[in-house]
């Protein structure tokens, strides 16, 4: 009892650092670890009913989906053939590294949020944006990957109950399907995706309220399903399926071989998103410095064990070059002879992947509705419809750009650009570890990162070997969705947080509009800049003449866009100095 008085004592509004605003642009400002840990302790609106179990069964909840329905059977066909199985064992590593990160910031900081806030209070706002704006890419995207997943076993599934969907309505736009007769058509566009997403959206509007109880029986019958899998289908491995059992590579970077099996990786390492569901269970914990490492660590280590099962029988079963479908394990099971076990499987599955596009787009629209109550997005995003008290707007506007990426999508297009943008985050998280370590030292830490100057910096770098391994073409769109996202910021964000300037002193509207052409600059000639040295150079003006050229550009975007934020703050400075020559019984005081 001594002990939580003098925790309470230490965390009190007395004690407590205030955010501070200044004239100064600093991008690097941070909220108060302090402060959030007193929030935590007097917060009550969300009751703390949560134990390990159900935190555990969150996050196999969460993490249990597309992953191992669908991407096991991708990754073994086009990277790493029957070494899919070490492609989940690597990402498994990375993943665990990265959680006993998360664990120490949840115990630390048992608050909603998950990465966002933990970046917020360690790195500073800048950081704190990368990582919302990188969270865009791991909630929409994943509802987006699993959507379409979820398409193609009830596809599956409904035509083994005798309805039958046109093919050219139930895959990606530009997708060649053969037909039962042989024939080929073109699809469309994917409208049972479309529809689930719009289902789901609806309900998140009208404010769909999950227990932990609820989420229980869901965990139950995924890990029934999985298991009934393994164990009914286990008779029909042919170990000769195995062999060889990291096929030669093709010649192409990623296809086959040891590139093949760490760009398998890299992209299953989707399947194992979703314990970073835990940590925004946080504030919902009774225990969370006790409870949270368990629950992300324990869920981690579960599904670790079913992927590593479940892909070891897919591929015995089937040969890998086959298992390119939407709906590989139930393939699978069509070939095991077990065809009873085929429609539990999908049923199943539907009912898995609905739960996880329904936290996706929860997590996605609460990210927004976060963001914009920080003042890093426009306050109407936070908007609480009246009647069902929900963020309506963030939440339809988010289904409409998910529903739209899920219709002309694959699902591995998508599943590596939700892979790269976790990694990213999984990256500044084992980063904030060891800065919050060095920085604030004198914390109390009921959990500590055990051997932290490792595992932290190999953290880091095992996520950051995953992304490297990822296409060019992932890389490409992540640096295109980062450099909309750095504009934004720079010219929205920086302006309107609420730890920020109420209003920098001189400033016009003519000087804003000039340093926001000075970021735009920057930003996307850089972004010309790296596009021309790593994809066109090669093309066009290969050897030493294209490097300078590109070096050349970075320094031309740089130098203007340096010049023009040099004129918009003499401009400042020059407008506040006239302001205060007017004013001068003002400036005496």
């Amino acid at each position: 009892m001594e002990k939580n008085h003098r925790q309470l004592d230490l965390l009190s509004p007395s004690r407590l650092a205030k955010p501070k605003q200044t004239s100064r642009m600093n991008v690097f400002r941070r909220k108060s670890v302090t402060q959030l840990q007193a929030e935590a302790l007097t917060d009550t609106r969300l009751k703390r009913a949560l134990g390990a179990t159900n935190l555990t069964a969150l996050g196999i909840g969460a993490i249990i989906g597309t992953g191992i329905f669908v991407l096991t059977g991708t990754v073994a066909a086009q990277n790493a053939g029957p070494a899919v199985i070490l492609s989940f064992v690597l990402a498994g590593v990375a993943s665990i590294f990265a959680a006993l990160c998360y664990s120490e910031f949840a115990s630390l900081v048992p608050m909603a949020g998950s990465a966002y806030t933990y970046g917020y209070a360690t790195l500073g706002e800048l950081f704190a944006w990368i990582i919302g704006w990188d969270l865009v890419l791991e909630y929409a995207l994943g509802a987006v990957t699993v959507s379409i997943g979820w398409s193609g076993y009830v596809v599956s599934f409904l035509h083994d109950i005798g309805i039958h969907i046109p093919a050219q309505i139930s895959a990606a736009r530009g997708t060649l399907i053969t037909l039962a007769d042989g024939t080929q058509v073109t699809a469309i566009f994917n409208l049972p995706a479309v529809i689930i997403i719009a289902i789901v959206t609806l309900l998140l509007v009208i404010g769909i309220r999950e227990s932990a109880t609820v989420n229980n029986v869901i965990v139950f019958v995924k890990v029934a399903v999985v298991l009934l899998f393994i164990v009914g289908a286990a008779h029909a491995v042919n170990p000769a399926n195995w062999h060889p059992f990291i096929p030669p590579s093709t010649g192409t970077r990623g296809h086959f071989g040891w590139s093949g099996v760490m760009q398998g990786a890299g992209i299953v390492f989707f399947a194992y998103i979703g314990f970073d569901a835990v940590s925004t269970a946080a504030q919902e914990a009774k225990n969370p410095q006790r409870d949270m490492p368990i629950s992300i660590i324990g869920s981690l280590l579960v599904c670790t064990v079913l992927y590593i099962a479940v892909s070891a029988v897919a591929t015995g079963i089937v040969p890998y070059l086959q298992l390119d479908v939407p709906d590989p394990i139930a393939v699978a099971a069509d070939h095991a002879g077990v065809g009873w076990m085929a429609s539990l499987i999908k049923l199943g599955a539907i009912a898995g992947l609905s739960s996880v596009i329904l936290v996706m787009l929860l997590g996605q629209s609460r990210i927004f509705f976060t963001m914009a109550d920080d003042g890093l997005l426009p306050k109407f995003v936070s908007r609480i419809h009246p009647k069902f008290r929900t963020p309506y707007i963030t939440t339809i506007a988010t289904g409409i750009v998910v529903a739209c990426f899920a219709a002309v999508f694959t699902v591995r297009e998508a599943g590596s650009l939700v892979s790269i943008g976790t990694l990213l985050a999984f990256v500044i998280v084992s980063i904030g570890v060891l800065v919050l370590r060095l920085r604030e030292p004198e914390l109390p830490r009921t959990f500590k990162t055990p051997a932290v100057w490792f595992v932290a910096p190999m953290g880091a770098l095992s996520a950051l070997a995953l992304m490297i391994s990822l296409p060019w073409l992932t890389w490409e769109r992540l640096i295109y969705w980062f450099a909309f996202g750095i504009v934004i910021y720079f010219g929205y964000s920086v302006y309107n947080s609420k730890l920020g300037p109420r209003k920098i002193p001189g400033e016009t509207a003519w000087s804003r509009a000039l340093k926001i052409a000075g970021v735009i600059w920057i930003v996307f000639g850089s972004l010309g800049s790296i596009l021309w040295l790593a994809r066109y150079r090669m093309d066009y003006i290969p050897g030493p003449l294209g490097i300078v050229i590109g070096a050349a550009g970075f320094v031309l975007a740089w130098s203007l866009g340096a010049l023009l934020n040099l004129v918009a703050q003499v401009s400042d400075h020059t407008h506040a100095r006239h302001l205060m020559m007017e004013t001068p019984g003002e400036s005496g005081k």
